[in-house]
C-alpha cells in the first residue's frame, strides 16, 4: 500500500505540473553546446516560454509527453516513497523520541531514488524526446520521430536493444540519488521543525505544503546541473551501436557543457526548473501526506509509536 500511495501521490501532480516540465526539457536543450549570444533563444523566460509554445504550437503542446511522463513519476516516486514510508513505518527511520534520524533518512530517500530512477530510466528518456519535439521555428535539440510511447518503445528496442531503453541510466540514478535525498530529507526535517509550533499541529496541509515548499528549493539547488545532463543525454541522437552523437555518457557532457557554455551554463535554465521541481514536489508530497492520513484511519500500522509519520497531536 506504502508503494501505491507514493505512486498515485506523484501521478496526480505530474497531471498538474508537466506544462512545467515541456518548457525546462527545452531551455536545458537550447543553446546546447554554443556560448551566449551565439545561439536563438526562443525560450525566454515561463511566461514568454508558454505564450510562443502556445501560439506555434496550440494549447495541448504544453502536455506533450504526459503519458510516460505520469507512468515515469509514478514508477519512480511510488519506490523512492513506498520504501521510505516502510522503512519509517516499521521504526528504521526514527530514534526513541520519534525524531527523525537524519543519516538513516539521508541514505533511505537516496537509495529508493536511485533504485526508482534505475527501473523508471526508458520513460524518463522517453518522457523528455517526446517533449523536446516541437514546431520547426523553436525547435531545439534533436527531434525524435515518436507518434506514440508503444511506437517509441518498440523502435528503441529494434534500433539499439535492452542497453537502448536504458541508455542515460547513470546520469538519471545520480540525478534522482542527489534530488531525492535532498528533497525527502529536507522535507521531514522542516516537517519536524514546523511541529513544534502549535499552529501546525492540527493542520497537515499546511505543514507538508511549507515543508514540501523547502523540500523543492533544496532540490532544484542541487539537482539542477544533473537535471540539465540528463536531458542532453537522453535527447541526443544514439546510433544503433549505442554511440551517442554528442556525449559518451554524464561526464562527458558535464565537462562539454562547462567547455563550451562555462560553469553556469550547469544552471541553465534555473527558474523554469525549480518552478517545476517546486511545484511538483510541493503537490506530490501534500498529496503523500493526505493519502496517508487516510491509510492510518483505514489500516492502521502495527505501532505507531515508532513511525516518523505517526504524531499523536495529529489525533
Amino acid at each position: 500500500m506504502d508503494f501505491c500511495i507514493g505512486a498515485a501521490a506523484a501521478m496526480a501532480a505530474t497531471l498538474l505540473t508537466n506544462p512545467f516540465d515541456v518548457l525546462k526539457t527545452r531551455t536545458h536543450l537550447q543553446g546546447e553546446l554554443k556560448t551566449r549570444g551565439n545561439y536563438v533563444a526562443h525560450y525566454k523566460g515561463p511566461f514568454q516560454s508558454i505564450a510562443i509554445i502556445i501560439k506555434k504550437e496550440g494549447i495541448l503542446a504544453l502536455q506533450k509527453g504526459l503519458l510516460p511522463s505520469v507512468l515515469n513519476q509514478g514508477v519512480r516516486n511510488g519506490i523512492k516513497l513506498g520504501f521510505y514510508g516502510w522503512l519509517s513505518n516499521s521504526g528504521y527511520l526514527c530514534d526513541a523520541g520519534n525524531r527523525t534520524i537524519f543519516y538513516n533518512s539521508l541514505v533511505a530517500s537516496a537509495f529508493g531514488g536511485g533504485v526508482g530512477a534505475f527501473l523508471g530510466t526508458p520513460l524518463y528518456t522517453l518522457t523528455t524526446q517526446f517533449q523536446a519535439k516541437a514546431s520547426p521555428e523553436i525547435a531545439v535539440g534533436y527531434q525524435h520521430e515518436h507518434t506514440s510511447l508503444v511506437q517509441a518503445l518498440k523502435t528503441t528496442y529494434n534500433t539499439s536493444g535492452v542497453r537502448g531503453l536504458w541508455k542515460g541510466t547513470n546520469a538519471n540514478v545520480v540525478r534522482s540519488v542527489v534530488g531525492a535525498a535532498a528533497q525527502l530529507t529536507t522535507f521531514t526535517q522542516t516537517k519536524e521543525v514546523l511541529r513544534e509550533y502549535e499552529v501546525f499541529r492540527y493542520s497537515r496541509v499546511l505543514t507538508a505544503f511549507i515543508a514540501g515548499t523547502f523540500g523543492g528549493i533544496c532540490q532544484s539547488l542541487l539537482q539542477t546541473p544533473f537535471d540539465l545532463v540528463c536531458v542532453r543525454v537522453n535527447n541526443q541522437y544514439v546510433d544503433p551501436t549505442g554511440r551517442g552523437a554528442l556525449y559518451q555518457g554524464m561526464i562527458d557532457c558535464f565537462y562539454k557543457i562547462v567547455k563550451y557554455e562555462g560553469v553556469l551554463g550547469l544552471y541553465k535554465g534555473f527558474l523554469i526548473t525549480h518552478i517545476k521541481n517546486g511545484r511538483h514536489t510541493t503537490l506530490y508530497l501534500m498529496f503523500w501526506e493526505l493519502l496517508k492520513a487516510h491509510q492510518y484511519d483505514v489500516r492502521p500500522i502495527k505501532d505507531p509509536s515508532r513511525s516518523c509519520y505517526y504524531d499523536s497531536r495529529d489525533i
